[in-house]
């Protein structure tokens, strides 16, 4: 594993200073927001913002690396981030931060393409795997780091905006000294919506209600702590919690994947995220209960969601794998759009604690819409299950399509080594058949 990541801490490097940055400014919108007195509707609109702009990016950085190449393209979304970043505490309107939110969500899905660009050309197909994993530990660590952060200034000045600017700017540093262009990355076209539903209705159905979880998680989250009086410490670790309980669920989801029929994992994980979110609205505010809560809650989202990738993909050939990877992310990104504006409605209507009854209704809706699924289609063969592969929902089309590459050629692997081996036995056994005869 050293050796892996000796050809690529650098880019690793640079990918936990720029979520140090992303994830500190995405619990300060909530926090700085409180404190300026927006809605909890008009910071739903902002939250979605980002989202719109990390669609758009997806699809539009691809064009612009072909056209000027990665290290201009990754240059200059950086400067444009960092800018927008230091722009938040002084224009503090809804509506100057929902364009800035735009351009900082725009930038940092262009951000993810070319640096996951980098990082797959650096990998190999054998260590494709580790490196795509030590990539998605380093974007989490990250995120949770940011949030420690948040205690060194006061949110109501404009010095955690700069803190979170400067570690942005910073961040470019060690990736654009230690890589080389590469070929302009190619993205596939998404796979249309109807194909893509005809093909796996589970997959398509959960991944958008999960985008909604996920952006009113990590968009909300902080909006929530801020309206029922948390502190920002409290707010901070708040935050962490959601993204903690992924690292820690991550690997015994991912192992029960590989033994079981995906859908009742489904169905068992979102289960475990809605009686999660119904603890969070029990309990009326308490700290460690919330905690647990947003552990539980938090945990199980990254984990569903590429259950949700390897489900489909075992239903689609390898050769249809990179559309459908790219119409799941276009999927999930209309669902993290549409996510925080219902929970912001919800909010502003029903009081700060509709953030967990819209949680767990959706993770209610996965979970039932699982169950039903179990009931139109019976379970695949288990050779035509592929690997499951860790997968953040921050992650573009690159790392997805890499990560569903890499998951289809490591079972076919499998499945290789254990015909060989079906064959060695049977050869062994048909040797002793006959030395037994001749005996």
């Amino acid at each position: 594993m050293i050796q892996v990541l000796s050809g690529v801490w650098a880019l690793l490097l640079g990918i936990v200073l720029i979520m140090l940055g992303n994830g500190m400014h995405f619990t300060l919108i909530g926090v700085r927001g409180g404190i300026e007195g927006f809605s909890a509707a008009e910071l739903a609109v902002v939250t979605s913002g980002y989202f719109m702009g990390f669609l758009s990016g997806a699809r539009l950085t691809p064009v612009l690396i072909r056209r000027v190449g990665h290290v201009r393209v990754f240059a200059a979304l950086g400067s444009f981030m960092s800018a927008g970043l230091i722009a938040f505490p002084l224009l503090t309107e809804p509506w100057a931060w929902t364009l800035l939110r735009v351009l900082v969500g725009f930038c940092m899905s262009g951000v993810y393409v070319t640096a996951e660009s980098w990082l797959n050309d650096a990998a190999t197909n054998e260590t494709r795997g580790k490196v795509l994993s030590a990539y998605m530990i380093a974007q989490t660590l990250g995120i949770i780091g940011a949030q420690g952060m948040l205690t060194l200034g006061d949110a109501g000045t404009a010095v955690l905006f700069i803190g979170a600017s400067i570690l942005v700017s910073v961040s470019f540093a060690p990736i654009l000294l230690s890589v080389s262009p590469v070929p302009a990355v190619e993205v596939a076209r998404p796979m249309p919506l109807r194909d893509l539903f005809s093909g796996s209705p589970l997959g398509t159905v959960g991944i958008f209600l999960l985008g909604s979880v996920y952006a009113t998680q990590s968009g909300m989250g902080a909006v929530f702590g801020t309206q029922i009086g948390l502190t920002t410490p409290q707010i901070a670790l708040f935050v962490a919690m959601l993204f903690a309980g992924a690292l820690v669920l991550q690997y015994p989801i991912g192992w029960l994947s590989d033994q079981m029929d995906r859908r009742k994992l489904i169905f068992g994980a979102a289960t475990l995220g809605a009686v999660a979110c119904a603890v969070g609205w029990l309990t009326g505010g308490g700290l460690w209960p919330l905690m647990a809560a947003a552990f539980f809650a938090g945990g199980v989202t990254t984990p569903l969601y590429a259950l949700f990738l390897a489900y489909t993909n075992d239903f689609l050939s390898a050769d249809d794998m990179p559309a459908a990877s790219g119409g799941l992310v276009f999927t999930f990104g209309l669902g993290a759009i549409a996510g925080p504006l219902v929970t912001g409605w919800a909010m502003e209507g029903f009081g700060a604690f509709a953030f967990w009854l819209v949680l767990g209704a959706t993770f209610g809706a996965i979970a039932l819409y699982a169950l039903y699924r179990m009931t139109q289609r019976s379970i695949g063969p288990e050779v035509e299950t592929e690997s499951y592969l860790s997968v953040l929902p921050t992650a573009s089309p690159v790392a997805v399509e890499a990560a569903g590459a890499w998951a289809a050629e490591h079972a076919e692997a499998e499945r290789e080594a254990e015909r060989e081996a079906e064959t060695e036995t049977e050869t062994e056994g048909e040797a002793e058949s006959r030395a037994g005869a001749q005996s």
